[in-house]
């Protein structure tokens, strides 16, 4: 496979690396700053006409091929940018299960960044056990009654809409009594709880407190009981690595923490190396695939658990060559604990696995 950039696609990478140069500095990458300014950083790069490269140009994306999203989420690597906000698991669960309406109405603002938006999935007791989940929608007229808690609700406080699951139907097996909807957060009946992470960061995950806020029943996404199928859409893309932006940047990390090591490279920072460049080749077999027109299903658990363990190598690697001198790096080491745990728990993931690939104990 030659990943050796086109005429166009060589065109496009210059005219980023020119503006990345001119305005990625303006921007922080780490930190309460970087979830602070995120918003900002989001509508540059649209107005840029960087941000939306692979999405359709009817909800206001350009309709290219997705190699152009490898490319954007490459040179914000290599320039020391913040990345790419992380939307496209939320589009596609919009875009392949909501009508024509709600497509029209909502994904506009959320690709070109005026419109904000969280993902409203986890509860206490219901994380990668998502079909457990107790918060309730009750039909009231043409609205549906919230009463729920929800938990790491990425951006909730800043945002203006909630891509929330409910429970619709608690007579039916658990599974099939879920239905989405889009739910305004500007609204009398929520109540925001920021949650502060090890590594010292505020701004990002909070707890949202749903007591009788109300959502119109033609914002439901899909007919009742479709929820969990726009769930499996929805974490099928967020748990995959489906561009190289991440190994990019774990490789990234890797080459600044061989430059202060030397030639007293730990073998932490070894294996990073080793894990680093694997990831990276994997994700470019799954971008071959993506060109091809190659969808995947429970393969994004084998994704999810490949990046799981180079995040936390990289992170092992930055710890072990710097220690607890370098604030950002130790960041980068508390962060990467939470990646076996966020978008579903490693355990679940190899559950998966086990049972829809391997099909063991089928």
């Amino acid at each position: 496979m030659d990943f050796r950039d086109s005429a166009q696609e060589a065109a496009f990478r210059s005219r980023l690396r020119v503006w990345l140069a001119e305005h990625a500095g303006a921007f922080p990458t780490s930190g309460d700053e970087y979830w602070a300014r995120q918003g900002d950083w989001h509508r540059a790069l649209y107005g840029a006409g960087f941000f939306g490269l692979s999405w359709p140009k009817k909800f206001g994306g350009h309709e290219l091929p997705p190699v152009y999203d490898v490319i954007l989420d490459e040179e914000l690597a290599v320039a020391g940018a913040p990345p790419r906000p992380s939307l496209g698991y939320l589009v596609q669960g919009l875009g392949r299960h909501a009508d024509e309406a709600l497509q029209l109405r909502f994904l506009p603002g959320m690709i070109d960044g005026t419109q904000r938006w969280c993902q409203g999935f986890s509860e206490p007791d219901a994380g990668s056990d998502l079909a457990s989940l107790r918060t309730t929608a009750v039909r009231d007229g043409d609205e549906y009654v919230l009463t729920g808690h929800k938990v790491w609700t990425s951006y909730s406080d800043v945002a203006d809409w909630c891509l929330l699951l409910a429970r619709t139907d608690p007579d039916v097996p658990r599974h099939k009594g879920l239905s989405a909807f889009v739910v305004s957060m500007k609204q009398p009946g929520i109540e925001q709880r920021p949650l502060r992470m090890i590594s010292g960061v505020t701004k990002e995950f909070g707890q949202v407190l749903f007591d009788g806020a109300r959502v119109p029943a033609d914002q439901m996404v899909g007919g009742p009981g479709d929820g969990w199928k726009l769930a499996m859409t929805v974490v099928g893309h967020e748990r995959e690595p489906s561009t190289l932006g991440y190994a990019a940047r774990y490789r990234k990390i890797v080459r600044q923490l061989a430059a202060r090591a030397g030639a007293d490279a730990p073998e932490e920072l070894r294996w990073a190396a080793v894990q680093s460049e694997m990831l990276r080749l994997h994700v470019r077999r799954r971008l071959s695939e993506q060109l091809d027109g190659v969808t995947h299903g429970p393969e994004g658990s084998l994704d999810k658990l490949l990046m799981t363990w180079v995040e936390q190598s990289v992170g092992h690697a930055a710890l072990a060559v710097t220690g607890t001198a370098d604030e950002e790096l130790l960041g980068a080491y508390f962060y990467s604990r939470a990646q076996s745990v966020m978008g579903g728990t490693s355990q679940i993931q190899k559950n998966i696995i086990a049972a829809r690939i391997l099909g063991l104990g089928v």
